[in-house]
Order: structure tokens, then sequence, then C-alpha cells
């Protein structure tokens, strides 16, 4: 505890060092343990596994530190702008002498105040299809000049500025400085931006002249990486609107990996930083060098295979047209054969042709003597089927053919009359009867 002095006496002297653990002692014996509710802000994880960051309300803000024990229990991943309450110890860093939260446990209480408005504006923003993938274009394979929008103070400008001088030097860059951070950024990023599209028309109006203004063919939109409140400008709606207005393909590189705003969902593409965004739009001049050297090999190679094949076919012709007589010898020697092979042929087919008629005709009385025993077989078999369908077959049996004075058969009771003569042949004969009563059975 503190020793309070005296009005007479003169204040004691303390060692740094000895106030800032005196200092410590006493908040120690006051507040803990303590709960403290406010929001996320700055957070960070080292890779020790240490993570700090801040809390903060609308009154104030206190440092905190979470060691790696404590953070293995951690059931989700702290971002800026979540509500969360942090139980643990008031301490004193005494290497700086700053105030810090010593957090033992943390569990989320809510959505932060800029997060929860974050959230509502990027709902809005999606709802209107300002993030829908039908209208994100692809970047330009080798950009004949790319547009900067950034803060002049940046570390981001720097590190932009490096990459694309080491790895495309011969593309110019047009930088539109802003604002990216305060009330007033995002009103200068818009006016950043529109200055850069008017340019982009500009070159585009102005065709193949490239002395008045030089073609943009993307754009890149870039800081560095902070805490939620250092990167609210990229969440504001009408910095959104002035992106998707674009005449070109824009990259958004705002933050680290980790960090994500309104400004990201609305780019045609997404860069983790801002060195990544500046190597999306510059491939090596190497590697173009190197395609290129590639390239002039192949046809190279490709011209002199069609030189080689042009000079042999000329010596061919050379050749033949310097010995006549020697294509005509070949000529004469091809016919010969030709005439070779075509009597041989002819000779071989008579041989067949006259073998095949000595088959035939050995075979030819035992093939005739099988046909006609094979057709005598036929005749006895239609013989028997003929005579067994002789209707005198069927009288012997009892059955008479009644037929009337014209000769027509009588097969029914209908067509006999009272009277009527009719005539009915036997087996054995024929006899003249005359109708008595025909009856219906």
């Amino acid at each position: 505890m503190f020793e309070r002095p005296s009005p007479a006496a003169a204040p004691r002297v303390w060692e740094v060092g000895a106030l800032c653990r005196a200092i410590a002692d006493a908040l120690e014996a006051r507040f803990n343990p303590v709960a403290v509710r406010g929001e996320i802000t700055g957070f960070s994880r080292a890779s020790s596994g240490h993570c700090y960051f801040s809390v903060k309300d609308a009154n104030g803000q206190l440092r905190c530190a979470m060691f790696r024990r404590a953070a293995s229990l951690l059931d989700f991943s702290p971002r800026d702008g979540e509500l969360v309450e942090v139980r643990g110890r008031l301490s004193v860093y005494e290497a700086r002498g700053d105030l810090q939260f010593i957090v033992e446990s943390m569990q989320r209480a809510g959505q932060g105040a800029l997060f929860e408005q974050f959230l509502r504006l990027k709902a809005q923003l999606e709802t209107e299809g300002l993030f829908d993938s039908a209208r994100k274009r692809p970047l330009p394979l080798q950009p004949r000049g790319i547009g900067l929008v950034t803060s002049t103070g940046a570390a981001a400008l720097h590190d932009v500025v490096t990459a694309l001088r080491r790895r495309v030097p011969h593309i110019p860059v047009v930088l539109v400085p802003a604002q990216v951070q305060g009330a007033a950024a995002p009103a200068s990023l818009v006016a950043a931006l529109s200055k850069l599209y008017l340019l982009v028309q500009a070159g585009q109006a102005s065709g193949a002249d490239l002395t008045k203004n030089p073609p943009i063919d993307v754009i890149l939109l870039v800081r560095g990486g902070g805490s939620i409140e250092d990167l609210w400008a990229f969440n504001d709606e009408q910095l959104a609107r002035t992106i998707v207005r674009s005449p070109v393909p824009l990259i958004s590189g705002v933050g680290h990996e980790t960090d994500f705003t309104i400004a990201d969902f609305c780019a045609d593409l997404r860069a983790p930083t801002p060195t990544a965004a500046a190597e999306l739009v510059a491939q090596p001049r190497d590697v173009w060098l190197g395609a290129l050297g590639l390239l002039a090999g192949r046809i190279s190679d490709g011209v002199q295979r069609q030189l080689d094949t042009r000079h042999q076919r000329l010596d061919q012709a050379a050749a033949r047209l310097g010995r006549p007589s020697g294509l005509v010898a070949r000529e004469q020697m091809q016919l010969a054969r030709l005439a070779q092979r075509m009597r041989h042929g002819v000779l071989l087919k008579l041989q067949r042709l006259a073998q095949s008629q000595k088959a035939l005709e050995a075979d030819f009385p035992q093939k005739m003597q099988r046909r006609l025993v094979q057709q005598a077989e036929r005749l006895d078999r239609a013989a028997l089927r003929l005579e067994l369908l002789d209707p005198r077959l069927v009288l012997q049996r009892g059955y008479a053919l009644l037929t009337d004075t014209e000769g027509q058969a009588v097969t029914s009771v209908r067509r006999a009359h009272p009277g009527d003569a009719l005539r009915a042949t036997l087996a054995d004969g024929v006899v003249d009867v005359t109708v008595a009563q025909p009856r219906l059975l």
C-alpha cells in the first residue's frame, strides 16, 4: 500500500521499478479478480501463442494480454469489433510502466457497435447485388498502366511501389493520393477514385495515342493493417458504390490477411496485403522475357525446319529434272512389274477355274442321282397326300354325295323341296331319289 506522507515531510523518492511494483500491489489488493466488458480492438496473436489487444467502450480503453495457456482454451477466434467479457487481473507492465489487464478467460458478449454496423451494411449491399461474382472481372494479364489510390505517407505505398519496381519497372503507375484513415478518409477515397476513373476514360478515348493519356487497365486500392477503427474508412457505403462503378478491374489490398472490409467484397478481387495486390498485376519482367525468348527460339527452329524441308524438295526436283532418262527407266520398270503381276493373276485365276470345273465334273453324276432320288421321294409323298384327299374314301365309309339335276352339291335341307329330283352318288354307283319332306335337325 502507498504511504501517505505528512504535509511537512518531504516526499519519498522512489525507484521506478519499486514504484511500479507498489502500484501493481495496490491494484492487486484493490481490484483483483475483475471482469471487464468491452469491444476488442487491435487484436494480434504472436508466434509464441500470446494474444495482445485492447478492450474499449465509449469512455475508455484498456490494454490486455492473454498468454498462450489461456488463449488455447478459447472456443472462438477473437477479432476486432467483437463485444467480449474478459476475466483476469489488473497489473503493471514494469518494463514500460503501462497498465495492462492479464486475461485469464474470455467469452463473447455480443457484437461490437462498429462490427454490427459493418454487418448491417454488408447485408444491405449484398442484397443489392454489389458483391455478385457475376460482375467481377478478370485481371489483365499484362496491364499497360496501373492506377494506385493510397496515402502518400502510408507504408503500403512503399510496399506497392517496391514490388512494382522490382517486377515490372516498365509499366507506368498513376498515383492519386487520398486519406486512408479518419473521418475525412471516405470522402477523400471517393474523390481519388472518381479522379482516377476520369483518367482511365481519357486514356481509353485517346486510343493508340499514348502520349496524351497513358492507358490504365487496372486499379489498386491499398492500405496497411490496423484495428477496425483504423480501417473503418473502407466500410463506407458511398465508397462501396464508387468501387463498383470502376471502368476497369479494381483490386482491394486493405489491411492484413485476416482483415475484411466492405471494399474487399465490392472489388473485383481481394488481395491479402498491399504487396500481394501489386504482385497480382505484375508478372515479373524476367518471366515475360523468358517467354519471349522461348517463343523466339521456337520460331527460329520452325523457320529452319521449313527451310530444310524446302531445300530437300528442291534437291529432289533438281535430281529428277537433271536425269529424265532415270525417271523413264523407273517408270518402265514399274510398268513391267505391273504387267508381270497382271499375267500372274490371270493365270492363277484360270487355274482356279479349271480346278473348280474338274471338281464339278467329278461330282455331277452323284449329285444328279441324289437329286433324282430326292424328287422321287417328294413325288411319292405328294401322291400319298393326294390319295388321302380322294372323296371316294369318304363314300366307302357309308357317306353319299347328293347333287341336284344340274350337278350342284346339295349341302343344306333348305335347298331341297318336296318333289325335287336328286342324285345320290355312293361308293359303287348312283341312285336317283325324290325329296318327300325335308326336315331340319
